[in-house]
């Protein structure tokens, strides 16, 4: 299905005409009409506003071959988070940890014993990190510095 038809789905489910989707998502309603008629794909903001109205993730919009509407909703709340704790270096940075840690799953070449591994490794190093408060937000150094 293409973002054009999953967006018009998604709008009629939501009993949403294109005007009502278009200012609850803050864009035009034609803009809405060119994605539905033309499956144009929008730019990086207005598919958050528009994953965002329709309830939706932006995974599901993007990959024509996706039907779970909330598949990498978490990821997405995660990343808008570290974004808003550590900027958009520390966004950056989760969202290539995440990709490689998935690069590393997706070959299929590791043991159980290895991921067992890998996982042990992430907690402890969260957890060392958390108790030493060694990775402080931006917000809270700018405060003890002022």
């Amino acid at each position: 299905m293409t973002i054009g038809e999953k967006i018009k789905n998604a709008r009629i489910a939501l009993n949403l005409s294109q005007i009502e989707l278009g200012e609850k998502a803050g864009l035009s309603e034609r803009t809405i009409y060119t994605y539905e008629q033309t499956g144009t794909y929008p730019r990086q903001s207005n598919l958050k506003k528009l994953a965002e109205a329709l309830n939706v993730s932006m995974t599901y919009l993007m990959d024509e071959d996706e039907t779970d509407k909330q598949i990498g909703i978490g990821q997405e709340i995660f990343i808008a988070n570290v974004k808003n704790q550590y900027g958009a270096k520390g966004a950056r940075e989760a969202v290539d940890v995440m990709s490689r840690a998935s690069a590393l799953f997706a070959g299929g070449e590791l043991s159980d014993e290895a991921k067992e591994i890998f996982f042990r490794s992430i907690t402890e190093y969260y957890l060392d990190a958390k108790a030493s408060k060694k990775f402080a937000s931006r917000k809270r150094i700018s405060r003890k510095n002022p």
